[in-house]
């Protein structure tokens, strides 16, 4: 049996040590909390929070002091939360590799456990630990990243918040199912780099496209399992609290948009917020940012409709026959949510029938199959399943 407090540190300022130093409704008093004289009964929790201060392949630093965006959140009011618990800081080793491990231990059993972590790090290269929890569970996974950039890296450069990605990439075995980029900014990207994602199968959307459309990262959002999300995604006149930080990104209220739209994910099991460099968070602008994100998080967690794939009898089926009079899709509209899914056959095994996975769509992916044209979610999945 894991004994689970000795890996964390408890909140140590004193309005972190009773509940009642907030009003009822503040996420405060409705938050269990890891303090000096309690232990929160983390199993019977929903949500679990906590930070991982380790910035050793990054540029931004770490800070002793407590996190000023666990103040801002806890200020924040919620009617009726799901059962949270903040677990407090996870406890680092002498070794980075020994702290991944524990971050890799620590995500594993509460995703094992249906427990969401609400991780706030750390450099971003803190995602691969996450990912390496997946992979013990033996769970092929689909990770998408909020990022600028692709964080590849040249070839053998150790492993950092620029080159963890390819570390994915390379693992023995590879469980990355699919993945996805929101945001990345041209400029900031090579060409061969978007290119050798595109021939992966992978998809990666430019920041324009996200703006000018940000309703089309729900059903991206809905097919993904663990969502990892840098600060350097976010214009730096709205989180300056990051060394990476640029002119150009998303605004305060698209990063919020984003993360109601994972909140409702019935399949996404893990997120990971990266890059906070609080020492320059000096008007508290990112901490309040960061705050408002997670309480929209939860709001949209909240909303769930335990619609991990859709409820066949509680649909509507639609059926696009091609041209060729061979070929077809079929979409499913839930009359719960009015949610989209497409289906994708695959054999499970040699001489085996066809089975189906269910891929989160939009209405414009079935308006796309309308006009003849097969969208690219249905092809890159049915390839992958090939």
């Amino acid at each position: 049996m894991i004994d689970f407090k000795e890996y964390f540190s408890p909140l140590l300022d004193d309005q972190y040590q009773k509940s009642s130093n907030w009003q009822s409704t503040q996420l405060g008093s409705l938050i269990t909390s890891h303090n000096l004289n309690f232990f929160p009964e983390y199993k019977f929790c929903e949500i679990a929070i906590f930070n991982v201060n380790e910035y050793e392949g990054t540029d931004n630093i770490v800070t002793a002091n407590n996190c000023k965006i666990r103040k801002e959140l806890y200020d924040l009011h919620f009617d009726n939360p799901p059962r949270i618990c903040d677990l407090g800081y996870l406890s680092l080793s002498e070794n980075r590799k020994d702290s991944f491990s524990t971050l890799e231990l620590v995500s594993k059993h509460l995703i094992e456990n249906g427990i969401f972590p609400i991780i706030i790090g750390g450099g971003h290269d803190l995602t691969y630990a996450v990912y390496k929890a997946y992979s013990s569970l033996e769970k092929s996974i689909t990770l998408t990243t909020v990022d600028s950039k692709f964080d590849l890296g040249l070839k053998d450069e150790k492993i950092s918040n620029i080159s963890f990605f390819s570390k994915i990439l390379e693992a023995k075995p590879n469980n990355l199912f699919h993945y996805s980029n929101i945001g990345y900014q041209t400029f900031f990207v090579s060409p061969l780099a978007v290119e050798m994602l595109n021939n992966l199968g992978f998809d990666a959307t430019r920041l324009g496209e996200v703006k000018s459309n940000i309703k089309n990262l729900e059903p991206v959002l809905r097919n993904t399992d663990f969502l990892s999300f840098d600060l350097s995604s976010v214009s730096n006149a709205f989180s300056n609290a990051n060394k990476y930080s640029s002119a150009n990104g998303f605004n305060g209220e698209e990063v919020c948009k984003i993360f109601r739209y994972a909140g409702l994910s019935d399949k996404l099991s893990s997120l990971i917020i990266c890059e906070y460099n609080q020492l320059l968070d000096k008007s508290g602008l990112t901490s309040q940012l960061i705050s408002q994100m997670i309480w929209y998080f939860i709001d949209g967690y909240k909303s769930r409709k335990n619609e991990l794939n859709p409820n066949i009898k509680n649909c509507i089926k639609y059926t696009v026959t091609f041209e060729d009079g061979k070929n077809e899709i079929v979409f499913y509209k839930s009359n719960l949510s009015s949610r989209w899914w497409m289906g994708v056959p695959f054999k499970k095994a040699e001489n085996s029938s066809l089975d189906c996975y269910y891929v989160a769509c939009s209405y414009e992916d079935y308006e796309e199959a309308n006009r003849g044209e097969i969208p690219s979610r249905w092809i890159k999945t049915y390839n992958k399943l090939s």
